[in-house]
């Protein structure tokens, strides 16, 4: 095992949010389902600076992916049944069926984007390169899809994915999180590359 994979999984190891989720993943039963995004990345972020493996969590992210059921019911159905499984963890679940991303991302955010094929294509456009990743266990330890790799993960460090982010997206999460994590080094969206 690489030693990258063997220190995300020590860090993932020691939230108890992280693994209350990880530990009972079969209750979840969704398609190419994946625990994601900033979660992790502040679960690694708290034990590079010492901070409780929960601290400054707003929430916990989950994405699945199921072409089959692109309605917003269906989505808001599983949500809730996660919420009320998961409600002793401590933190809000957002759940996201990414196969229907598409028909609300122009009315949020401005511009349409086209249908993602998979969680993993969604998960490359997450909005840093740090916390584009996602992981759910497998036979020999945790899965990964990690596009933009585990370093500026495990640094830490802050870079924008600008796949689809604006820049000022990044810039207000950038001001929360730097209020949160002082420490954390963050990469200015003029010094970062398209």
């Amino acid at each position: 095992m690489d030693a990258d994979y063997q220190t995300l999984t020590r860090h993932v190891a020691s939230s108890p949010s992280l693994t209350a989720i990880l530990g009972r993943w079969a209750e979840i039963g969704l398609p190419d389902c994946w625990l994601t995004g900033s979660g992790i990345a502040q679960t690694v972020w708290n034990a590079a600076f010492g901070l409780p493996a929960d601290h400054g969590k707003a929430d916990i992210d989950l994405v699945y992916f199921d072409d089959a059921d692109l309605s917003a019911a269906a989505e808001a159905a599983h949500e809730a049944l996660l919420r009320a499984a998961f409600a002793g963890i401590g933190l809000k679940l957002d759940l996201k069926n990414q196969a229907r991303v598409h028909l609300w991302y122009a009315d949020r955010f401005g511009f349409a984007i086209p249908p993602y094929r998979s969680a993993a294509q969604a998960i490359a456009t997450f909005p840093t390169t740090a916390g584009a990743i996602g992981i759910r266990p497998g036979g020999h330890g945790l899965e990964i899809v990690a596009p933009f790799g585990l370093t500026d993960l495990l640094k830490p460090i802050v870079r924008p994915n600008k796949t689809l982010i604006t820049r000022d997206v990044y810039e207000t999460k950038l001001r929360r999180w730097k209020s949160v994590w002082p420490l954390l080094e963050t990469v200015d969206w003029d010094d970062s590359a398209g």
